[in-house]
């Protein structure tokens, strides 16, 4: 019996895939999927959600594929969500831990000192951290989330993980601020659907993000066995 070849998404019961139209493209729709095995066919949950994505666009995580001529790879700055597949591993929040005691991911409060790292020099970078809680703070550039409206309900997206510079950070799902709004290269959606979302992920069944192009999922729909 020949043995399927591993892909990115093998263990993972709970599928969130974003798909946009184009690598340009600023908007896509996002989409969740269940499966008992990975033999078996992903079964979709509920209906499409609209998301916006980075301003200018997504672009490959290099260490998963290889890009094709002319197809952008993400970078520290550039505006791009990356594309990709990607753990989704920790929820955060406004809240205290026990008024979101139907999230079932491990769960950050911020508070006014929560901050993630995007200074490629830091060794804190592309990690939230708490700067009254660590032993020096060599950074110079970071998102003080705890002051970013959007930050209310969110989940980290494990992109960049283990941390490389100059590759991106501080990737999340989290409120956008309006359809017609953009992010500095997260994934973004209206708080009743990020909500739902949050509510849905259990991170006993492997949670994956796949984000993609149009383009990408075609390129990629039998080798990772996609939906």
């Amino acid at each position: 019996m020949v043995q399927a070849a591993a892909t990115p998404l093998d263990g993972a019961r709970q599928l969130v895939l974003v798909v946009t139209p184009a690598w340009d493209s600023t908007s896509g729709t996002l989409r969740r999927y269940v499966r008992d095995s990975d033999a078996d066919a992903w079964r979709a949950v509920g209906g499409s959600v609209p998301i916006v994505v980075g301003r200018t666009g997504v672009a490959w995580d290099d260490s998963e594929v290889r890009p094709a001529a002319g197809e952008p790879v993400k970078r520290e700055g550039d505006g791009r969500s990356p594309a990709g597949a990607f753990a989704l591993d920790t929820a955060f929040g406004f809240d205290i831990r026990q008024t979101v005691s139907w999230v079932r991911l491990p769960y950050v409060q911020l508070r006014t000192t929560t901050e993630c790292v995007d200074d490629v020099r830091s060794t804190h970078y592309n990690t939230i951290v708490d700067r009254d809680r660590v032993p020096r703070v060599d950074w110079g550039s970071s998102e003080r989330m705890r002051e970013i409206e959007q930050y209310a309900y969110g989940v980290h997206v494990a992109y960049n993980a283990p941390p490389r510079p100059s590759r991106g950070s501080c990737i999340f799902l989290h409120i956008w601020a309006g359809p017609r709004s953009v992010t500095a290269g997260c994934t973004a959606m209206e708080e009743g659907g990020l909500r739902e979302l949050m509510r849905w992920i259990d991170p006993t069944r492997r949670p994956m993000l796949v984000q993609l192009p149009a383009s990408g999922v075609a390129r990629l729909r039998r080798e990772w066995r996609l939906p």
